[in-house]
């Protein structure tokens, strides 16, 4: 019988769980799921027999040993960095690992150990990082496999809120961490477009987008993500033209967005003073400059040159910024701050569905003639629980963790899942699944 460990359980885990357990019985599974709370490890079990909840705490060394030891693979689902904690017990008592978070360079430290001991360490093997991944080696690969020179990739994901009848001007609600999307885009912005090297310093980001459609869903803006050149070496990619990976919005989303970067509202470097006593439209007017006679919202229009009627102030009203509410928090950093008082709007309610689109543009050369690839997946969330990021996250590493203990992946090391012996049998069984990305070629005019 082999033993998987599932480290983590929380909602972003529910599809990862949910497949390995539904698939126990048959390839004669034991699962073992830990988290720090007991209750909600034992509620991910629901009867099933043959797994097991756990009540565990990375930071002790001595169970981290102890039921890392009686696994023969470990699924981490904790924050990204307890997975070096994992990886090293993993690599010393020979079990593989496999995590959805990009390599570390202490992950990728653990390379040669992890060959010398046996061990695979799959690391970005989710959603982005992930299935983004494994559907762009494929084509590339075959492109390349038809003799044809690749000259442009471009790549767009986005978490977002599928259609509803609901009033949100946004089109948006937190699918994922909430932290990550406030600071989203801090730091260096980095691509190629036409083979020139491209830099956007983060107070431009989001003026600076691209208008995607999508059959049957409408238009979307994306903007780049931080660093896209990491991706010539990762796929090969040294001579081309244009690479760029950006992510999805609905259209409007940025430019409203830009207002709080603008501000200084998604700076996370200071603590900000007198938190306890602000309200949302306290916490606005203290990005502004002092006038007795002007309302925060005059003031903040004219300080941006917004339309006092336009849809970015709609958007900001919707959203509860220049309410008389009290925060609700002692302290913390304006983005902070920002993320407690989206958070009141844009936490999924129990009739909401998510939304993920991920989108791919392949430019080639046939015999000296332009070509292009479209490849587009849709996938929306069920409800609360079996979320479309839940599933697109969780199912490639629950088939991975299949293909692994039955010596259908073979590798060992750190990897990220674009060797075809990973991606192939993963995106088919995807497809079998329903999450599926429709390649199409598109006339260039």
């Amino acid at each position: 019988m082999h033993k998987i460990l599932i480290i983590g359980a929380g909602r972003s885990s529910s599809s990862l769980i949910d497949y390995l357990l539904k698939n126990a019985e048959k390839e004669n599974w034991r699962v073992t799921i830990a988290d720090y709370s007991f209750d909600i490890a034992s509620e991910k079990i629901r009867g099933v027999h043959n797994a097991v909840a756990l009540q565990f705490d990375v930071n002790n060394n001595e169970d981290r040993i102890k039921i890392i030891g009686d696994a023969d693979i470990v699924v981490s689902m904790l924050p990204a960095s307890f997975h070096v904690l994992v990886a090293e017990v993993c690599v010393d008592l020979g079990v593989h690992l496999i995590t959805a978070s990009y390599v570390s360079p202490e992950m990728k430290a653990l390379d040669n150990k992890a060959k010398e001991k046996g061990v695979l360490l799959l690391n970005e093997c989710g959603l982005d990082p992930g299935i983004d991944h494994m559907s762009a080696m494929k084509v590339i690969d075959m492109i390349r496999g038809e003799g044809h020179t690749l000259t442009s990739f471009e790549s767009f994901t986005g978490g977002l809120l599928a259609p509803s009848e609901e009033e949100n001007p946004w089109e948006y609600k937190f699918t994922w961490n909430p932290r990550n999307v406030v600071l989203a885009g801090t730091g260096s912005v980095k691509f190629i477009q036409e083979g020139k090297y491209k830099f956007i310093p983060y107070h431009r980001l989001f003026r600076r987008t691209e208008q995607v459609h999508i059959p049957g869903y409408g238009y979307f803006e994306g903007y780049a993500n931080r660093d896209s050149l990491k991706y010539l070496d990762v796929y090969n990619l040294r001579g081309i033209k244009t690479l760029y990976r950006g992510t999805f919005r609905r259209s409007g989303y940025c430019k409203a967005w830009d207002i709080f970067v603008q501000l200084g509202a998604t700076d996370d470097t200071y603590q900000m003073e007198g938190v306890k006593d602000m309200t949302h439209r306290d916490y606005i007017n203290s990005f502004l400059s002092f006038n007795p006679n002007d309302s925060v919202e005059l003031k903040l229009a004219h300080y941006l040159g917004l339309d006092m009627d336009g849809q970015e102030m709609y958007r900001l009203r919707w959203i509860g910024v220049f309410d008389d509410e009290k925060i609700g928090l002692e302290n913390g950093t304006p983005a902070q701050v920002l993320e407690h008082i989206l958070k009141k709007k844009w936490t999924l309610n129990s009739e909401d569905r998510d939304m993920i689109v991920m989108w791919h543009k392949f430019d080639f050369l046939d015999n000296g003639k332009p070509r292009q690839i479209q490849s587009t997946m849709v996938s929306i969330g069920e409800d609360m629980i079996q979320t479309g990021m839940s599933k697109t996250v969780g199912l490639p590493m629950g088939i991975a963790t299949k293909l692994i203990l039955n010596g259908e992946i073979s590798l060992k090391g750190v990897h990220i899942p674009i060797d075809k012996q990973i991606y192939t049998p993963i995106l088919n069984e995807l497809s079998e699944l329903g999450i599926e990305l429709t390649e199409k070629e598109v006339e260039i005019i």
